[in-house]
């Protein structure tokens, strides 16, 4: 017996009031529809149907094994349709939201690579250093840097946002060598004004943690005005790896205390709590933890 051809049947029988008007519905004659709920009473061993020759009501165990019944019936169809839109091709538009240092350096490098693979998707990328509230202002989906406070929204966790401490060659120049962490805090410090990155910086060395509590020479809520200073000779900065990693390889920058590594920050993507994920969102969630995660 095709138990899940059985269990349609009977819902079907018990919405339509009768065999027949089932039977009319799904193309079968009444005496097959009553067949299969005799085969499903046995399967179960108990009776869901009272009948008489005018009409059938359901029992006290009938009635709970429909209500039972709709729902699995229902799983059964959201399970097909997530096979269907698997298969179907991505499209339409995509508003994704990013912090300004990786959405220009990490994310907008890799985004031709996801709209070559997707052409029906119109991307539409928002760079903020702000708490953009997802739902509220309609993004697909958000990258987001430090701890997740929001439990409305579900994530996929990615690397690691790694930062590094650097500062031009003209500056380290004019000053006493660093050794340490804590001797940072005798230099201009060029910070970040968002996190706690703007008041302490901590650096880690095997199992040693060391928090730095640091003066701020310029505070900035975007770290390209920060880099610019930096390259400027005006101080030291730690910014993510990606703002710095060109300064860095033309020796415009330099590493400071490269035996210590500064305190990474988890990075995740959010998207709302849907279900039916749309192709274009499951598309660029498959993109973005292949490329970041």
């Amino acid at each position: 017996m095709d138990r899940l051809t059985a269990m349609s049947l009977f819902v079907r029988v018990v919405d339509a009031g009768s065999f027949s008007a089932a039977g009319a519905a799904e193309g079968l004659s009444s005496q097959l529809v009553g067949k299969y709920i005799g085969k499903l009473e046995q399967h179960l061993g108990v009776q869901l149907l009272m009948r008489t020759t005018r009409r059938q009501s359901l029992t006290d165990f009938g009635r709970l094994f429909y209500e039972r019944a709709k729902i699995i019936l229902t799983e059964v169809d959201y399970a097909e349709s997530m096979a269907a839109e698997i298969q179907a091709v991505p499209t339409g538009r995509l508003r994704i939201n990013a912090p300004v240092s990786f959405g220009m350096y990490a994310l907008a490098p890799r985004l031709p690579d996801y709209m070559c693979a997707n052409p029906a998707v119109m991307v539409d990328l928002s760079l903020s250093n702000r708490l953009v509230d997802l739902v509220e202002e309609g993004f697909d989906a958000v990258f987001r840097v430090g701890s997740l406070a929001d439990s409305r929204l579900v994530s996929r966790t990615l690397l690691p946002h790694r930062l590094v401490l650097c500062a031009a060659p003209s500056y380290l120049s004019r000053h006493e060598p660093i050794s340490h962490p804590l001797e940072l805090q005798n230099h201009a410090c060029l910070t970040y004004a968002h996190t706690e990155l703007k008041d302490r910086w901590t650096f880690q060395r095997m199992d040693e943690t060391v928090g730095v509590p640091v003066t701020s020479r310029m505070v900035a809520d975007h770290g390209e005005p920060l880099l610019r200073a930096a390259l400027a000779g005006m101080g030291i900065i730690l910014q993510p790896v990606e703002l710095t990693r060109h300064s860095l390889a033309t020796g415009h920058l330099q590493v400071v205390l490269p035996e210590w590594s500064a305190a990474s920050r988890p990075m995740h993507l959010l998207y709302a709590p849907d279900r039916r994920l749309t192709p274009k969102l499951r598309s660029f969630l498959d993109f973005a933890v292949a490329a970041f995660g």
